[in-house]
Formats: structure tokens, sequence, C-alpha cells
């Protein structure tokens, strides 16, 4: 598994991660089984957020009433979090009283005396970024979050955060895969007029945003076609596509999973997958393409057979 220090921070990272929305329903031994198997391939580092279950804080919950962690245990894994969405709406809120009240939830939920990384979920339309300066303080200085971030916001939305907030944020978690790349791919279609996939749509690249500030993008629903539209791995409306995969994975002796994450880990901006997978053998599929090593010709071909323009 391909480790580095978290930009920022002093937080060792692998760069792949265990998502844990999926586990509501799961017993204590599933569970147990799932983040057991995912420290062994060196995943030890999970993503929740205060939204995820069928009650808010429902899977940190779960996860602490199955892991029920030592204190050398708690050290040894990477807890990441995330608030800002109001399931009752739904809707967003960024102010100083939700985020310290949520992370609380958080903590009592997941028996812990601290969260290692707090992501803003996503973007709040009415956000005050002089109240999320405050409450990044407040936690931080109280020993509550030692590192802070977003999720799914623009470079624009990302530097009016950093005008007020001091501390830095070192994450920004986006959708991305192999056939969901606007990220990567409208940069290869730069200045081609008339062409749909040259269109800026995260407000001016996101991806060189986040390596010019230090910003580790994490990278979510690695293997879905679209936006929660299934996956594209075996999907027959993806043929060319996973012919290339199922011929680099027998090149490599892996399963197809380790070649849908491998084109992502591959990219030099050091991004990190999350996994959101509850079946043990894709999480141990999906680490063997933590350090892959992927031709550049490989990683375009794969490009290509998704469907982006590569000119």
């Amino acid at each position: 598994m391909k480790t580095f220090t978290l930009p920022g921070t002093d937080i060792p990272a692998p760069n792949v991660v265990l998502g844990l929305m999926r586990i509501a329903d799961k017993g204590d031994d599933e569970i147990r089984a799932l983040v057991r198997t995912a420290r062994d391939v060196g995943i030890d580092f999970v993503d929740h957020a205060d939204i995820y279950g069928r009650t808010t804080h429902e899977c940190e919950r779960r996860f602490a009433e199955a892991m029920r962690l030592t204190p050398a245990e708690r050290d040894a894994v990477t807890i990441q979090t995330k608030v800002g969405i109001v399931r009752e709406g739904p809707y967003f809120d960024h102010s100083h009283e939700h985020i310290v009240s949520s992370v609380e939830g958080s903590l009592r939920a997941l028996d812990t005396d601290r969260v290692d990384i707090l992501l803003l979920h996503r973007p709040d339309a009415l956000v005050e970024p002089e109240e999320v300066a405050r409450a990044f303080d407040e936690l931080a200085t109280a020993g509550k979050v030692r590192a802070f971030g977003v999720s799914n916001h623009t470079p624009r939305q990302i530097d009016l955060l950093r005008r007020y907030v001091d501390r830095p944020l070192v994450v920004n978690q986006l959708q991305l895969s192999l056939t969901h790349a606007p990220i990567i791919a409208q940069g290869l279609a730069s200045n081609m007029v008339g062409e749909p996939q040259a269109t800026t749509i995260d407000g001016g690249g996101v991806l060189d945003h986040a390596r010019l500030h230090d910003i580790t993008v994490q990278a979510w629903s690695p293997f879905q076609a679209g936006f929660f539209d299934g996956v594209f791995l075996g999907s027959p409306e993806y043929v060319e596509l996973n012919a290339v995969i199922d011929r680099l994975a027998e090149k490599y002796g892996v399963p197809s999973i380790a070649i849908a994450t491998a084109w992502i880990t591959r990219h030099p901006a050091r991004m990190q997958v999350v996994l959101g997978t509850t079946t043990p053998e894709r999480v141990i599929g999906a680490a063997r393409g933590s350090d892959l090593p992927l031709t550049r010709p490989e990683w375009y071909e794969l490009t290509r057979a998704a469907g982006h323009r590569v000119p």
C-alpha cells in the first residue's frame, strides 16, 4: 500500500481509503471483518459522515459499537468525518453552531475524543466563512479535530474559505472515476471550440488548484459510471473500456477493480481512492491497485476507452 504524509498535517495516509457509508445494516462481525480486512492490506484510514445511515450519526455509531477500539487501536486508525448536510431539509448548514454541535455528536457516536480530519460535506450557498473559521478554531484549540478540509467544493469556494480560515484546508473530496472524470478530462480538451469536454464546470481547474495549494483530492465513487448510475466494471454499456481493463488486469495479474483504482492512484496529484464497498474481497482487489505501475500509454488508453477526448 502506497502511503504519504497528508500535506499540511503529520497524518500518515494510504492512497486507498475505506468509506463506511453503507454499514448501517451490517452486523458487528461483518463490520469487523470489513475493517480488519482493510487494515490487513494497509488501509488504516476510514471515512464517515454525520449523514450516513438511516438516522444522523448511525454509521459512525455502528462503527464504534462493532469495533470497540482500545486507546492503542484508536491511535492506529485515522478517522475522517463530514458535516454540513441537514437531513431534515435536506439543506446545508455551515454555521458555527451546526458545525460544532455536529462534531460533538460525531465524537459521541464514534466513542472517541477527537476526529482526525473534518470535511465540509457540500457547499453551503449561505456560508459565512467567518463562522466556519470560528468553528474550526474552537474545535482545533479544544483538541477535538486535528485537520480540516472540504468535499465537493470548487476552487473559488475554497479560496473564499481560505481568506478567513487560518488553518490549512488539506482535503477536497470529489467524485472521480474512469468514466466520471471532468476534473481531469476538461484539461485534456482545453481551448477546443465546440468540444463539450472543454467546458469549465468546476470554477477553473479544481485538480490543478488542489495541487497548487497542497490539497489532497479524495476520489469518491471511484467505480461508478456517473452520479450513482451503477458501476462501469463489467457493464455492457462500457464494452471497449472493460476490454482494455481486462487485458491490463491479465497483464499485471490483478482483478479488474485494481486497474480502475490504479488509473486514479497513477496520477501524480497523489490522490486517495475512497472505497464504498462492504465486500472484503473487493477491498483486497482494489488495494492491489494502490501502487500498480501503469505506464503513460496505458493510462491514456484507459482514458480514451472510457470515452474521453484525447486530442
